[in-house]
């Protein structure tokens, strides 16, 4: 298995102990984060190691991401495992299954690129890649069949694991926070190099709206310590910026969720949100956010030609619509960020439009994904085993 991301290794975690519920002599070997290891993974390259974002920033890593693909397809054809699962990390994983699929070995890839979000061209490559498509989405199941590539809907992890009624007051009595009083979720990624693009501008804009209300409270969940640091760092430049500008000056004060956003999603009343996987999670909280985005400019150039859809966050896409704000590049700008969340704030009417709307996606989602993934890979991959 390889999963590059946090979001990666929560997804391979869950598809690990369900497999090895049917599977007892399973063995798990790869690319992967914390949450596989706790699985019993073993972690050959930390996940850590591919999770960057945007064409720029891969060129930057290329010599070293390409060196471990090599190495690990080195070592994945010499061990010849009886399967190997590409759990999302598209760039990386489709070229990697292509090459093991070539030389015998079985493939599956775990969550479908976003093909109905960017343009299509890459269907041909996955009918090369994946003996067995897992969707996370209902309509991407038939896609992939009338494209002939074996696929199975299974859900989302995600909607399995939030709840449909969050705990907001014992959220908030686990973070040290007042029950009532606005609460404001600030999410800028979980990579390191999202923490470089969007921590100042999550900042400033925070010091914006505590600006305008003294009574607002920030938390802000960390994926790790680099990018708690990150994150610290950004803060400081931001206020040290409001100052200069004789705006306020005040550190900003915040309430950390090491390693836990979802009592942070749980407590907070509207959410800042990079996005990525942590705008479905907040949609599966029901609450109001933001999404902003912010990347390399060429990088951003190039996303913008290959997108067809007029929204690019998840929530959007998922619902066909305009629920929440998106912001990217020179309009993802602090003023405009603390704008969108004060309006929010102080329109309880939309609050609970969006909330309904996100219970009803969520319904849709919920229907027991890593049993059902599970399944699907023993009956394609292991059937009599």
């Amino acid at each position: 298995m390889v999963a590059g991301e946090a979001s990666g290794d929560l997804l391979a975690a869950h598809l690990i102990e369900a497999i090895r519920s049917r599977l007892p002599a399973a063995r798990f070997v790869g690319i992967g984060g914390p949450r596989m290891i706790a699985q019993g993974f073993e972690a050959w390259w930390p996940s850590e190691k591919l999770a960057v974002r945007g064409y720029v920033e891969v060129l930057r890593h290329y010599r070293e991401i390409s060196g471990i693909r090599k190495q690990l397809a080195r070592r994945l054809l010499e061990e010849a495992p009886d399967l190997f699962i590409g759990v999302d990390a598209p760039d990386f994983n489709l070229d990697l299954e292509i090459r093991l699929r070539e030389q015998g070995l079985s493939t599956a890839h775990f969550i479908s690129p976003s093909i109905w979000a960017w343009r299509g061209g890459r269907m041909e490559k996955i009918k090369r890649a994946a003996g067995h498509m897992l969707c996370l989405f209902p309509f991407e199941e038939p896609l992939y069949r009338n494209a002939g590539v074996p696929a199975t809907y299974v859900g989302h992890p995600l909607a399995d694991v939030v709840p449909m009624q969050p705990d907001a007051a014992g959220a908030r009595a686990r973070l040290g926070l007042a029950a009532d009083g606005p609460v404001v979720a600030l999410m800028p990624g979980s990579r390191q190099s999202e923490l470089r693009y969007l921590g100042e501008r999550f900042a400033a804009a925070a010091l914006l709206m505590r600006a305008r209300d003294p009574a607002v409270r920030f938390v802000v969940p960390l994926a790790s310590e680099p990018t708690e640091a990150l994150w610290r760092a950004a803060v400081r430049a931001a206020e040290e910026k409001a100052g200069e500008k004789g705006e306020e000056a005040m550190p900003l004060a915040w309430t950390a969720s090491p390693r836990d956003a979802h009592t942070a999603l749980a407590a907070c009343d509207v959410a800042l949100v990079a996005s990525g996987t942590a705008t479905l999670e907040t949609a599966l909280f029901k609450r109001p956010m933001a999404i902003a985005y912010n990347m390399a400019p060429l990088s951003w150039a190039l996303m913008r030609r290959m997108s067809y859809l007029p929204y690019g966050g998840l929530p959007n896409i998922l619902c066909g619509e305009f629920v929440v704000p998106e912001f990217y590049q020179e309009d993802a700008r602090p003023e405009n960020l603390a704008q969108a969340l004060g309006n929010l704030l102080q329109d309880a009417p939309a609050r609970e439009r969006i909330a309904a709307r996100f219970a009803r996606l969520h319904a849709e989602l919920k229907c027991g994904m890593a049993p059902r993934a599970a399944a699907a890979i023993v009956e394609a991959f292991f059937r009599g085993a």
